[in-house]
């Protein structure tokens, strides 16, 4: 992310790119600031999916849609506005911080005033969000029964976090023992100067720290949750709420139905309208199912599929103005190699079949599946356009982008598999995956490969394959179509290679594989350190080749985000962070 003593230059910089690589629109008005206060308040937001959220508990989603939830029912120290404006979209501001605090002791230490007003949904009547809660809330984000997926953003940046987080994983992953070891232990970094008044002290300089404040683990926790393990059904029954909607009900892959949250005053949020009265959440339809809903109205807005790139040119031919693209920073899809199986004899091991499997995918048809250039374009290395650190690089050139199924042969026999390779894919069972998986299937077998397609349940995909470590050692995948949106967006390389593509000894969620390269690591380093925006973007470049050189993951395509939604919605603009329309501050027109 842009580095915040740089904020002013640096974004500048990057916005620009962002635009280079985005042909953003928004047919809509920007805000509801913006629009002369036209905005109507009332109605209820009906948002539909084909898979459920992630986690209810702020400290541990990491999937991008529920950004939008997290944005309507949770606060932070810092976010950003809604707004069309690409440079102040991605320009930090003070949520639940009165302002961006400028840090000090050489970058090391940040002081944050929290806005007065401010308030918990607590059992026992509203009660002022305090400097303690957000000590709290990064306590829990190493919680031994489940960990935050950001922790390693903090674990090393934050003083005190790691040994807190040492001595937490000994204790048992039950309530009591949790909440004992939490309130009888400190973060040396995080002080409660007095209640409105928190400090933040690192162990070393990070210019993107403030962007890193605005994910939804560092929100603050209320007290209350202690008497839960973290993401419970007893933590979801009793939820919390500290942004301007509350949980009323949730139904596990049905349905979540969030109503004003009454401790919530529009006069301390700066960032969010809450113009609806409720938002109703229902996930298990499909794509096709979706769409159709929206465009006769009886559902307004997509939470985590876009349409299918047929529906999308029919609706760019028609002109529909409810159609819109934002460019995410993302690349997607993006192949993992199981490096970790047996199967095959390990042959995924072997740098040289990682490289075949390079030269054999076609790009250039996989862009065209998800509805040509306009869309998406070829993807090369780690970081997606937008990102400091993307440069234009091809270290498994072919024409066009097209796959080199002759060079992926002539591998595989280097390798010794002359006959091929029989691999297992799986894809989500969604609108526009299975094209897409059948597209990259089409290519590899060109090039020597038999690829089994296995279809998976949306909600099932990561869980029960990827992240599910005894699955990924037991080979039930070989290669497998992920995405990836960086957490935060403008100068988010960190946010792309940490969690991905560091390994220090613990699992991480989303590097699947225990993928690492210390070099990498060490200029990685370098570049979070640096200052200068051109510096930065050498230093994560050099990074972005030496995990390709490796060939861990075969990037594909970087595209933009499909945004679509009904015509009584409107002020539709979309949120950094869940690059889609934000749900606190749409409203409907009946």
């Amino acid at each position: 992310m842009t580095r915040y003593s740089l904020k002013l230059q640096s974004i500048g910089v990057l916005a620009a790119a962002v635009l280079l690589g985005t042909a953003a629109c928004s047919a809509t008005p920007a805000t509801t600031e913006e629009s002369g206060g036209a905005a109507k308040t009332g109605g209820t937001l009906k948002v539909l999916g084909t898979g459920d959220i992630d986690h209810l508990d702020p400290a541990l989603t990491a999937f991008v849609p529920v950004t939008a939830l997290m944005r309507a029912v949770s606060r932070q120290l810092i976010s950003y506005k809604t707004i069309d404006d690409e440079t102040e979209r991605l320009a930090p501001q003070g949520d639940l911080a009165t302002e961006v605090p400028e840090p000090t002791n050489d970058g090391l230490t940040y002081t944050f005033t929290i806005r007065d007003g401010a308030q918990w949904d607590a059992p026992d009547g509203a009660r002022p969000i305090v400097a303690a809660d957000f000590i709290r809330g990064f306590q829990r984000l190493c919680s031994p029964s489940q960990s935050s997926p950001m922790l390693g953003y903090f674990y090393d940046l934050i003083e005190g976090m790691d040994t807190f987080c040492e001595g937490f994983s000994g204790v048992a992953p039950e309530a009591a023992p949790m909440k004992e070891y939490i309130e009888a232990n400190t973060i040396s970094g995080l002080v409660a100067v007095d209640e409105q008044t928190l400090e933040i002290n690192l162990n070393k300089a990070a210019g993107d720290f403030v962007y890193m404040l605005s994910l939804s683990p560092a929100s603050p926790a209320p007290v209350e949750v202690l008497e839960y393990v973290p993401d419970s059904g007893e933590y979801r029954a009793n939820f919390i709420a500290s942004g301007p909607y509350t949980v009323e009900s949730y139904t596990p892959d049905k349905s979540l139905v969030l109503v004003r949250n009454p401790a919530w005053k529009k006069e301390s949020d700066p960032l969010r309208a809450a113009n609806v009265d409720g938002i109703e959440l229902t996930v298990g339809l499909t794509g096709d199912a979706i769409m159709q809903q929206l465009q006769a109205g009886t559902g307004d807005m997509l939470f985590d599929t876009a349409p299918a790139p047929a529906v999308v040119q029919q609706l760019k031919a028609a002109g529909d103005p409810k159609l819109s693209f934002v460019a995410s920073g993302g690349v997607q899809p993006n192949i993992w190699i199981n490096t970790v199986s047996e199967n095959n004899g390990g042959a995924l091991k072997d740098l040289t079949v990682r490289q075949a499997l390079q030269y054999a995918v076609d790009k250039a048809a996989v862009v065209q599946t998800l509805g040509g250039p306009d869309i998406a374009v070829v993807q090369n290395g780690i970081f997606g356009p937008g990102v400091l650190g993307f440069h234009e690089f091809a270290p498994y050139p072919s024409d066009g982008g097209k796959g080199d199924p002759e060079k992926a042969k002539e591998l595989l026999a280097e390798a010794g598999y002359p006959d091929g390779l029989t691999l297992k894919m799986p894809f989500r069972s969604r609108a526009g995956d299975s094209e897409i998986a059948q597209t990259i299937q089409a290519s590899l077998e060109k090039a020597g490969f038999t690829i089994e397609l296995v279809p998976v349940n949306p909600t099932d995909y990561y869980s029960k394959f990827l992240i599910d470590r005894d699955a990924t050692a037991a080979g039930v995948w070989d290669i497998a179509p992920t995405g990836w949106t960086p957490d935060w967006q403008g100068g988010a390389a960190r946010s792309v290679f940490q969690p991905q593509y560091t390994f220090t000894g613990a699992p991480q969620t989303y590097n699947y594989v225990d993928y690492n390269n210390d070099e990498a690591n060490a200029i990685a380093a370098e570049a979070i350190k640096a200052t200068d925006p051109d510096e930065v973007a050498e230093l994560w470049a050099q990074v972005d080749e030496l995990v390709l050189a490796d060939s861990p993951t075969i990037p594909i395509a970087s595209s933009k985000a499909i945004l679509y939604h009904s015509e009584r919605v409107q002020d539709f603009t979309p949120y950094a962070l869940s690059v889609q329309g934000d749900w606190a501050n749409v409203w409907l027109s009946e």
